[in-house]
C-alpha cells in the first residue's frame, strides 16, 4: 500500500511548514529512516525521515512551496504501484490533499470558517482576533482569495494592517515637499526577515500581549561556579570531548531547580495547568536573522558531560540548519543567555506554553559586601520570567532561589 509523504506538524499551533528542499528525487528508492525532506518552520530548518520504504513518487509540492500541515505532497510506492487517486483511496487518516478530494469522501467536510465580512479566516487567525479584540469584519485578508492571516490579525492588533474602508480610501494628495521613501531590506541580505523571523515575531507578539509576565532577579557570586569549571574543564574534555562552559552548570542547576520545583516545569494551555512529567531545558541560539530554542531532553537525569556534549551537538546542528524535529519540540523551560555578548542583564519573553524563561547576564568582576566588608567578587545577574496563571511570586521566588543555591554550591553536585 502507498505511504503518503504529509507536512508534518513539529508543534503547537503550526498550520503551515515550508519545504526547503527534497533530498530524495522522483523515482528514487527511500528506505525509512533515510532523510527524505527539509522543512522549515517558526524555529528551524529540520530534516524529516522516510515513514517506509518505497520509491519516491507523486511529488506535488516543490521546493519553497508553503504547505498547509497534513496536506500530502508526495507518496512512497511500491514497484509498479500509483499514487492514489485521492487521499481517501489511502486510508492513511490524515487531511485530504485538497478542497476536491476531501468532498469525495463519503462524510461532508466542515465548512472552512469565514469572517463576518465573507472572506475565509483559519482557525488560528479568528483565535488570535477573539484574544486581541480585532473586528475581523474591517479586514482585508493577505491570503489567498482574501484569507485573513494570523498575521493579519497581528498586524491589526499593533495598528499596522489595513482595513477593508481604508484599502478602497482614495490615496492622500502628494506632499508639495519630496521625501525619501522607506525601504524595505532585499532579500537575503542579512537585514531581511526570515520565515522564520516574521513567525517568531508574530509568537513573541503573542506571548508578550496575552502572558501575564513577571519578573524577579538575582545577583550570584560566581566565585564557585568559576573554580569548578575550571576544576571540570579538563575532566569533562577527556571524557566527553567537549569544553565544559558557565552555560553547561547554569542548564544543570536550573534543571535540579525545576525537578524541586514541578509547578515552574508545568504549562498552561486550554485555560489549565499541566504539570510536565519530564525536564526538559531548551536553550536560546541566535542563528542567521532568527533564534532557535533547542532542547537538551530529562536535563534532570544526566550529568553534566552529556549535558555539556549535547549543548555542542545542538549548536552546531543550529548553525548548520540541522536540526531535528526532536531537537526543538518537547521544551518545559527555556534559558536565554547574553553573557558572552556582555550584557549586564535582560528580561526575556516567555515562549508559551511554559512558565517560564531564565535570562543569564555576563559574569564579571563587582564591587559587593561580603562578610561586612566591601570586595571585589566576580557575579552574574539572573532574571526570571514567569507566567502568573502558573506561579505566583512566591513560588517564583523560590524557585529562583535554590537556582542560585545549586550555583553557589556547585562543588557539592557537579558530576
Amino acid at each position: 500500500m502507498a505511504i503518503s509523504v504529509v507536512m508534518p506538524a513539529l508543534e503547537m499551533a503550526q498550520e503551515t511548514g515550508k519545504l526547503v528542499s527534497w533530498k530524495k528525487k522522483a523515482g528514487d528508492q527511500v528506505k525509512k529512516g533515510e532523510m527524505l525532506l527539509e522543512i522549515e518552520t517558526d524555529k528551524a530548518v529540520v530534516e524529516i525521515e522516510a515513514q517506509g520504504d518505497g520509491i519516491l513518487g507523486g511529488v506535488t509540492a516543490k521546493e519553497g512551496d508553503v504547505v498547509p500541515v497534513g496536506q500530502t505532497i508526495a507518496w512512497l510506492l511500491k514497484p509498479g504501484e500509483q499514487p492514489p487517486a485521492n487521499v481517501a483511496a489511502a486510508q492513511t487518516g490524515r487531511k485530504m490533499d485538497s478542497p476536491a478530494a476531501a468532498a469525495a469522501t463519503a462524510a461532508p467536510a466542515a465548512p472552512e470558517p469565514v469572517s463576518a465580512a465573507g472572506a475565509r479566516i483559519s482557525p488560528k487567525a479568528r483565535r488570535l482576533a477573539r484574544e486581541h479584540g480585532v473586528d475581523i469584519a474591517t479586514l482585508r485578508g493577505s491570503g489567498p482569495g482574501g484569507e485573513i492571516l494570523a498575521e493579519d490579525i497581528m498586524k491589526a492588533a499593533a495598528g499596522g494592517a489595513p482595513s477593508a474602508s481604508a484599502a478602497q480610501a482614495p490615496p492622500a494628495a502628494a506632499s508639495a515637499r519630496p521625501t525619501s521613501p522607506p525601504s524595505v531590506a532585499p532579500s537575503g541580505s542579512p537585514d531581511a526577515v526570515s520565515s522564520i523571523g516574521r513567525i517568531m515575531a508574530e509568537r513573541t507578539t503573542q506571548s508578550w500581549t496575552t502572558v501575564p509576565h513577571f519578573f524577579v532577579t538575582r545577583e550570584v557570586d560566581a566565585t564557585a561556579l568559576n573554580a569548578t569549571r575550571a576544576r571540570w574543564i579538563p575532566i569533562i574534555e577527556k571524557s566527553h570531548g567537549v569544553k565544559v562552559t558557565h552555560t553547561d552548570f547554569i542548564v544543570a542547576a536550573v534543571a535540579r531547580a525545576l525537578h524541586l520545583h514541578p509547578r515552574m516545569n508545568g504549562s498552561w494551555a486550554n485555560d489549565k495547568i499541566t504539570l510536565n512529567g519530564h525536564v526538559n531545558v531548551a536553550l536560546a541560539m541566535a542563528v542567521e536573522n532568527a533564534v532557535v530554542t533547542a532542547v537538551i531532553k530529562d536535563t534532570d537525569r544526566i550529568g553534566l558531560g552529556d549535558i555539556a556534549k549535547q549543548r555542542k551537538e545542538l549548536a552546531e546542528r543550529a548553525r548548520a540548519n540541522r536540526l531535528q524535529p526532536a531537537d526543538i519540540t518537547g521544551a518545559t523551560f527555556t534559558i536565554s543567555n547574553l553573557g558572552m555578548f556582555n550584557v549586564d542583564a535582560f528580561t526575556a519573553i516567555i515562549v508559551p506554553p511554559q512558565a517560564g524563561i531564565l535570562a543569564v547576564g555576563a559574569i564579571a568582576d563587582r564591587v559587593v559586601a561580603a562578610n561586612g566588608m566591601i570586595g571585589v567578587r566576580p557575579t552574574l545577574n539572573v532574571t526570571l520570567s514567569s507566567d502568573h496563571r502558573v506561579v505566583d511570586g512566591a513560588r517564583a521566588a523560590a524557585f529562583l532561589n535554590d537556582v542560585v543555591l545549586s550555583l553557589n554550591e556547585v562543588d557539592k553536585w557537579a558530576r
